[in-house]
């Protein structure tokens, strides 16, 4: 019997990130010879894509708007970055890593951009390894639709991001742009989760806070089957948040008019649509992959 050679068994692993994200890492340490033989394949793959990858960065650095969201990170940030892209680099190697945590700062620099636009002040993303990242507001939005703005704007530049990924799968029909797509939905999906302090929590405030007991009740109900620290930690930061969450910042914080309810509607669950079915066209090459060819 033939042992699965490391380049499938690799390319299935990234096939069920899914999986990963909300267990956390695996049981593998990075001194097992396996994982050292992977990450030798993925610098190799890593050089591989060298030209292609400068051709990306240059054409970045042409898109001169891009140039003040980068301004947010400070050396902490920065710092955060690069630990989160080692650490992910032990268990996906190096290229899918970077990609990955890259698609985590474009969504946080979504987040970045609306907290620009609305005057808002806010600190520069910061990134934990098998949680995320965060932005911290330093001012308070001056009503609930404001807050949605803010949590929207995550979600909304993360998927065209993941839609870029898709793109270029199917234009060079490489696995390792299918997966990444795949986790980039991912990653925007299961942020539109209506839990605060999701930022899909953030956003149904001003459609309906009945929402909250919604997403609360499926929360529990994934957690029981799934038992993700993640989750567990998510319920309980909102359970303990929830009273504040509730009353809001000042009185009159949830009075807002109802065309622009409906419009944060519209909005929400048109972006979970979007995410569900990009999500399901990245996973589609993915599921009839014999071998790998990144």
């Amino acid at each position: 019997m033939t042992d699965e050679q490391p380049e499938e068994r690799r390319m299935r692993n990234r096939a069920l990130i899914a999986a990963s994200l909300q267990k956390g890492p695996s049981g593998k340490t990075p001194s097992d010879p396996e994982q050292k033989q992977d990450r030798e394949s993925g610098k190799s793959r890593f050089r591989r894509w060298g030209p292609a990858g400068a051709g990306v960065l240059f054409l970045l650095g042409k898109l001169k708007f891009l140039l003040p969201l980068f301004k947010f990170l400070k050396f902490g940030s920065m710092l955060s970055m690069l630990v989160m892209v080692w650490v992910y680099a032990t268990i996906w190697g190096l290229p899918f890593a970077v990609g990955f945590v890259l698609l985590i700062f474009v969504h946080e620099m979504g987040h970045a951009l609306v907290l620009r636009w609305l005057g808002i002040d806010a600190g520069a993303p910061v990134f934990i390894p098998f949680v995320g990242a965060v932005i911290a507001m330093r001012g308070v939005p001056r009503n609930a639709y404001v807050e949605s703005l803010v949590g929207i704007g995550g979600p909304a530049l993360g998927s065209l991001a993941a839609a870029f990924c898709l793109l270029v799968g199917w234009m060079t029909d490489k696995p390792f742009w299918y997966a990444l797509a795949s986790t980039g939905f991912l990653i925007n999906l299961f942020n539109m989760i209506p839990i605060s302090p999701m930022d899909g929590g953030r956003i149904v405030g001003v459609i309906s806070r009945w929402f909250w007991a919604v997403g609360y009740a499926v929360g529990i109900a994934v957690f029981l089957k799934t038992h993700s620290p993640i989750l567990f930690l998510i319920l309980l930061l909102g359970l303990f948040s929830l009273g504040k969450t509730l009353k809001g910042p000042r009185e009159g914080y949830y009075d807002v008019p109802n065309r622009l309810r409906v419009q944060m509607g519209v909005a929400y669950f048109g972006l979970i649509v979007l995410l569900t079915l990009g999500m399901k066209a990245a996973q589609g090459p993915l599921a009839h992959i014999t071998d790998s060819s990144f």
